[in-house]
């Protein structure tokens, strides 16, 4: 039987590779320790989802391991061996502002977790596929640099740019200010990279922008759109950074990435790095959000505007999915940001307004 090992598999990402790669019929292991919960609180626990995968999904493992763990990773991968086929690496601090809280925290997980469960691939799977959730956190804040024009509730770049269908695989990773996270997922962009092109391994760096979708447990340092429903939904007050609140994120849904992997592991090359998001076709600005927001909610977010901005973040980001779509043609998005909303809203709503349980 083939295997799926998927790190970070109680998290939006990893909780659709579980569901996904069992619906076609293989065991899948998950590796998830639940450090969303140490990084942002009781609140941003994926414990729940946890626990919806082992109670939906009979093909499914769950290991309680920490990726720091070189030797529990090698135990996990020695167990199944040759029967994996492909490894999803999503497990990660994903914040540049709790970095910096943080920095051994943030480098270890994001750098040393991803070598250590490259060196478990290479040693007991060469043969599998592995795909690594990057972020667009590479390039720094070079987007900045491009030349933008304010609209009444967006920045938008110049139609005449070489970018103005998005930001493309070329952009510079140097001289740019990465913040902490930026520059600990560099590492592991680039050992994963390196794994490929040293060890002739197939494997896939995905640069993604915001990744979004109903088993996202938002919080105020990571999850821009779940996060900024459920303080809509339930009138928490929220924090706008800076930028006039016109900065553009584009928005991939979690079974829209997931697809995409798929058609890769499908048709694996070697060290390939793929910008992937929302792109033209799914896209907002913060103030967009807003309103989309209350709109579905149908009733008004309690916000605040602060003119510092975050340091690093970026102004304006939509991918460019060419190089992906000419690679793998039968790929296509099947969510915006609008219906990727009115989702996340269905599926949480009931959730959000039970009290939370600590333990």
């Amino acid at each position: 039987m083939s295997v799926a090992i998927v790190t970070g598999a109680a998290g939006l990402i990893g909780s659709e590779a579980v569901t996904f790669f069992a619906e076609l019929g293989m065991d899948v292991v998950g590796i998830d320790n639940d450090m969303r919960r140490y990084f942002f609180g009781e609140t941003a626990s994926t414990a729940w989802n946890r626990e919806r995968l082992e109670r939906i999904t009979p093909r499914y493992t769950h290991e309680a391991v920490d990726i720091r763990d070189q030797s529990a990773i090698n135990r996990i991968f020695e167990h199944y061996g040759r029967q994996i086929a492909v490894i999803i690496h999503t497990a990660a601090q994903p914040s540049h502002d709790w970095a910096a809280r943080e920095p051994h925290t943030d480098f270890a997980v994001n750098a040393t977790g991803t070598l250590n469960v490259l060196e478990a691939a290479r040693h007991f799977a060469p043969q599998s596929v592995f795909i690594f959730t990057s972020t667009n956190k590479v390039y720094g804040d070079t987007p900045n640099r491009l030349p933008l024009i304010e609209q009444p509730t967006r920045w938008e770049i110049d139609p005449t740019h070489a970018y103005a269908s998005g930001i493309r695989e070329d952009m510079s990773v140097d001289q740019t200010l990465h913040s902490l996270f930026g520059a600990s997922k560099v590492a592991a962009d680039v050992l994963v990279q390196e794994y490929g092109h040293y060890f002739e391994l197939p494997t896939a760096c995905f640069r993604c922008g915001c990744l979004t979708g109903p088993h996202h447990s938002g919080t105020q340092l990571h999850g821009f759109l779940a996060y900024l429903m459920k303080c809509t939904a339930t009138q928490t007050p929220y924090t706008i950074y800076g930028y006039k609140g016109k900065q553009v994120r584009d928005n991939i849904h979690s079974a829209d990435l997931i697809r995409a992997f798929y058609e890769f592991y499908k048709a694996p090359r070697i060290a390939e790095v793929y910008n992937m998001g929302g792109g033209r076709a799914s896209n907002c600005s913060m103030l967009e959000a807003v309103e989309l927001c209350q709109q579905i909610a149908n009733r008004e977010l309690r916000w605040h505007y602060s003119e510092e901005n975050r340091l690093g973040d970026h102004m304006w980001w939509i991918s460019d999915l060419t190089k992906f779509q000419t690679h793998y043609p039968d790929w296509q998005l099947l969510h915006d940001v609008p219906t990727i909303l009115q989702e996340i809203y269905a599926s949480n709503i009931e959730r959000w307004q039970m009290p939370v349980q600590v333990g």
